[in-house]
């Protein structure tokens, strides 16, 4: 499912038209970023949270010259599953 296929299925369950659904759905994923580039959480009960990793600079080597390279500190985005969805899926 890509994101129009998402946006047509919330239109189709909430009745609201195909622009309200884009709307609400670009609203909850612009929700979501922005919580995780303050450092926050955003836990969605049954679904799963989101939350921001902290990646340790490292060190490793370029594969084509094999040289050792600087891998820099960084955030990264992570997802875990809720109970629900893990019990759905399964």
């Amino acid at each position: 499912m890509n994101k129009n296929d998402l946006i047509s299925a919330v239109a189709d369950a909430s009745g609201l038209s195909k622009s309200d659904a884009s709307s609400a759905v670009e609203g909850v994923f612009d929700s979501i970023t922005k919580a995780l580039s303050k450092g926050d959480e955003v836990r969605l009960v049954g679904f799963g949270t989101f939350s921001v990793a902290k990646r340790k600079a490292s060190t490793g080597r370029n594969p084509r010259t094999g040289e050792p390279m600087t891998i820099k500190a960084s955030n990264q985005p992570k997802f875990k599953a809720g109970k629900g969805l893990k019990d759905s899926v399964n």
